[in-house]
């Protein structure tokens, strides 16, 4: 009876306790606030590293059968090399940029954590690092299945250690972009379109897949299995899905104070909302158009949606939320038609659902968000989407003029799980 009672009271207590909360002005301390965002950091990071796995399934799904192990070497390769390469030299030189400034320098990342900066050093590399990383992942589906393996892990390295690092400190590191004013919360630009603006340099020095395309410029169906696994790439897509709310609610960068868990909420519900958006549109407009209801199509809306909310997914209402993603998922199926068009070969549908989708979400940014101008806008997206593009394709071109970057028509024919890593994903079908 008396530990009832105990239990009664300490409970009644407890109640209290805590509905006074409510009533006075209270505070965190500012080691709490430290754990809290160091804790935000990590626990977003690690889901945006799980879309490391949503990629290589993905991709792994819309390959053909012949090309599956490939994929996977590529996608643990490159996050491997994403890690190493950010450490060495990436984080300071998106972080060691001079106010306004270009650049920052060529050092490795080192640990100055202390209880002023709000959260630990490593959380924050961490976090940014996995951002590197899902930059490169987006290349690595549209040059699948015709691209040499050490050539492409060797641009992977470029790429994550020197060109994202630069233009994503133009405004996250405080560059030049920062003191003009662009906006870019989570990184439709300078994550996304970054991406996918490589991925277009790599596609055209490239090439496309030989026998893609027909003589009228149609494209064709790649034989054998293609796509090799729908569920597959579906599972892909629910795992970016997931990490996503890591990569939009984890950019608030802040969980010590109640306005910052309220503003994670928020942004995990438009970023939600606006993947529902992109899928709904894009099968609307398939079934529209091509008289089916493509389920590529429905799954690149989703990513699409994700894309076109990440450079503002706070201050949107849930509607305007829906429209974007909406939107993003009908310039990606147009966009893709257009790809088709110009013989350009994405195999994935990366640089629609990545670089259009990413341009149109950081251009909507004034839409919602009155603190931004559509100038500044329009001048961060086309300065970083040309930086990239450019630098790749320089790139990818000095690659192709001296160790090669294509494999053989004959390696094509066999299929990069054979020709390039010697591993047979699916052996039952061969």
């Amino acid at each position: 009876m008396k530990k009832i009672i105990g239990y009664f009271l300490a409970g009644t207590a407890l109640y209290f306790g805590f509905a006074g909360l409510g009533y006075a002005e209270t505070t965190v301390s500012a080691e709490v606030q430290y754990i809290f965002n160091t804790l935000l950091f990590l626990m977003s990071g690690f889901l945006v590293m799980w879309m490391a796995a949503g990629f290589a399934m993905l991709e792994s799904g819309l390959v053909t059968s012949k090309s599956v192990s490939a994929i996977c070497a590529k996608n643990i390769g490159l996050y491997s090399i994403a890690g190493v390469m950010f450490w060495l030299v990436g984080y300071n030189l998106a972080y060691g940029i001079p106010e306004g400034g270009y650049i920052g320098s060529f050092t490795p990342w080192s640990d100055g954590s202390k209880l002023e900066t709000g959260y630990s050093d490593g959380s924050d590399w961490f976090f940014q690092m996995v951002f590197c990383a899902t930059t490169m992942s987006i290349v690595s589906g549209t040059l699948a299945e015709r691209i040499k393996i050490w050539p492409f892990f060797l641009f992977a390295a470029i790429l994550t250690g020197i060109i994202y690092p630069i233009e994503m400190g133009w405004q996250w590191g405080g560059g030049w972009l920062s003191a003009a004013g662009f906006s870019d919360f989570a990184g439709s630009t300078l994550v996304h379109a970054a991406g996918g603006a490589a991925a277009l340099a790599g596609a055209i020095v490239l090439g496309a897949r030989t026998g893609r395309f027909g003589s009228r410029g149609e494209a064709k169906p790649m034989a054998p299995f293609a796509a090799s696994s729908i569920p597959l790439a579906t599972l892909g897509v629910f795992i970016l899905w997931l990490g996503w709310f890591g990569f939009n609610g984890g950019s608030q960068l802040a969980a010590g104070t109640l306005e910052d868990v309220s503003s994670v909420a928020t942004i995990y519900i438009n970023t939600n909302l606006a993947a529902g958006g992109g899928v709904l549109a894009a099968a609307t407009v398939s079934r529209l158009i091509g008289g089916k209801t493509d389920v590529v199509m429905m799954l690149n809306g989703a990513i699409a949606g994700l894309v076109g909310i990440t450079a503002e997914p706070l201050t949107p209402s849930p509607l305007a939320a829906i429209f974007i993603g909406a939107i993003a998922g009908v310039l990606m199926y147009f966009s893709t038609k257009l790809l088709f068009k110009l013989k350009i070969d994405d195999v994935v549908g990366a640089i629609p659902a990545h670089l259009v989708a990413g341009v149109w979400g950081t251009l909507a940014v004034p839409l919602t968000n009155g603190d931004v101008s559509f100038g500044a806008q329009f001048l961060g997206t086309t300065s970083i989407v040309i930086f990239v593009f450019v630098v790749s394709y320089i790139v990818f071109q000095a690659i192709k003029s001296t160790i090669g970057l294509r494999i053989s028509k004959e390696a094509e024919r066999l299929g990069t799980d054979k020709a390039e890593v010697g591993v047979i994903a699916y052996g039952i079908r061969d």
